[in-house]
Order: C-alpha cells, then sequence, then structure tokens
C-alpha cells in the first residue's frame, strides 16, 4: 500500500469505527473492516458484516474484496476475480493472522 496521505486521516481511535457498505443481491450489509493487506502487488480488505445492532456477526462470516486508492486516496473495492484469487488471499490472511497470534504469545 502506498504512504501517501489520505484524504480522511484516521487515528489509532478512530480505526474500530470505521464501517463500510456494501450492496449486496440480498441488500446493503455494514461491515467493519478487520484489516487490509497486500498479496502479490495487489491489496485485499477483510470486511466482517456487523448484525442490525452494529454488533460483529456471531458466526465469524467475514468478505475479501480486491482494495485500491485512486490517486487522491479514495479508496475503492472490487470482487475478487477467480475462486482460485479469493482462496491464495483466504490462506494469506490466515497466515497473516497466525503470525498476529504467534506474535502475542
Amino acid at each position: 500500500m502506498s504512504d501517501k496521505e489520505k484524504v480522511t486521516p484516521v487515528t489509532e481511535d478512530e480505526i474500530d469505527n470505521i464501517r463500510v457498505t456494501i450492496g449486496t443481491d440480498d441488500g446493503d450489509i455494514e461491515c467493519k473492516i478487520l484489516t487490509i493487506f497486500e498479496m502479490e502487488s495487489q491489496d485485499y480488505i477483510a470486511l466482517i458484516p456487523l448484525d442490525k445492532d452494529g454488533n460483529e456477526n456471531s458466526e465469524g462470516i467475514f468478505y475479501i474484496y480486491r482494495y485500491a486508492e485512486d490517486e487522491n486516496g479514495i479508496p475503492s473495492i472490487e470482487n475478487v476475480e477467480t475462486d482460485e484469487e479469493y482462496m491464495a488471499a483466504l490462506k494469506h490472511l490466515d497466515s497473516l493472522e497466525s503470525e498476529i497470534l504467534l506474535g502475542d504469545e
């Protein structure tokens, strides 16, 4: 990801309060950002859907999308192109999560 200045700077205190609304066939879903990560020169974003009260879902469901920012720092997401790409991103996310957990011990 780029080190350029964001259009809307986010502090450490604000990061947990960012919400992203995604449109699905079943309607709009409000999500919390789990993480943004890079794999093979492509950025990805992992989103956790929230329930109607704004709480994380209890089923452990999350979504992975491609993530990008334009020259002005405006973020955008797009669907992952193939099942193979999705599975590779999921595996990479799992390895990142394992590294974080092992690093905390």
